[in-house]
């Protein structure tokens, strides 16, 4: 499927911008999780700027598309795209993880405007999406449910719980993305505790499967057409990604999951980023 050239470019753009966004409030805060969310961040801005539904005038609005964000310590890339859709004033990110701000280090629904699920504990965002995709079916509602997980949530019992529910009630209604940039906390996936044959596993328990690269937005946006269109059974898209990408030093790096840049190195990380928006 051909996608519209301004739009890829515009989408692109704007992944530079909140990514810039992240590395500025975790600099500003000298504390967050730089590496994850920026593996995630073209997923989110393909997400929020081109296929939600969503209103920022009414944050609570019944028909509104669901997101959850089940990766909770990678919200600053959460918190970047509701700042910059207008859920609240961008002043806001320069407070993050502060006792006077509405951003936590961990992403809080009765916190922040915009925010579907508190998340935070490993592996129970899939649940909650279940939660939320039935509820639309039961209600006869026409909104969609996406929940973006960490790869390393795969080492989480209750999350393959989720799995076998969404595959039972038939959730066409409900997308995992799956943000699949290989390293935890304290290492590689495959050293830590392996997860493949990852597409295997999702497929046999009774669902949708795509694997794309999930930092080409043309990919993105197709695949999650794709899920979309596909009726009776519930979907995830394995998404291939480079934890802390966009900038140098911090691409596939473990020690960037969670530490904040000093003046320098935030310096280049900017200087870096700002050459996507050219």
């Amino acid at each position: 499927m051909m996608m519209n050239k301004e739009t890829i470019k515009r989408l692109k753009k704007k992944s530079c911008q909140l990514k810039i966004d992240v590395i500025d409030m975790i600099h500003t805060a000298q504390s967050g999780h730089p590496g994850g969310s920026l593996s995630a961040a073209d997923i989110v801005t393909a997400l929020y700027f081109h296929f939600m539904k969503i209103d920022p005038e009414d944050p609570s609005w019944p028909d509104r598309d669901r997101f959850i964000l089940s990766k909770g310590h990678a919200c600053p890339i959460w918190y970047a795209a509701l700042a910059r859709h207008g859920f609240f004033k961008k002043d806001e990110l320069k407070k993050l993880r502060r006792i006077d701000g509405i951003l936590q280090g961990h992403p809080d629904m009765n916190k922040t405007p915009g925010i579907d699920m508190t998340t935070g504990s490993l592996g129970n965002g899939l649940g909650a999406g279940v939660g939320m995709a039935l509820s639309a079916k039961y209600l006869k509602k026409d909104y969609y449910t996406y929940v973006v997980i960490g790869c390393s949530e795969h080492n989480e019992g209750v999350l393959w719980e989720a799995a076998l529910c969404a595959a039972k009630f038939s959730l066409d209604n409900l997308l995992a993305i799956v943000d699949y940039n290989k390293l935890q906390l304290d290492g590689y996936n495959e050293e830590v505790l392996p997860i493949e044959p990852i597409v295997d596993k999702w497929v046999s328990f009774g669902f949708y499967v795509q694997r794309i690269d999930g930092h080409d937005m043309s990919a993105i946006i197709e695949a999650v057409e794709n899920a979309r269109s596909k009726k009776n059974m519930p979907s995830v898209i394995i998404a291939d990604t480079v934890k802390g990408k966009g900038v140098s030093y911090m691409e596939d790096v473990c020690s960037w999951h969670g530490k904040a840049p000093d003046d320098s190195q935030y310096k280049k990380a900017i200087d870096e980023l700002k050459e996507g928006l050219a």
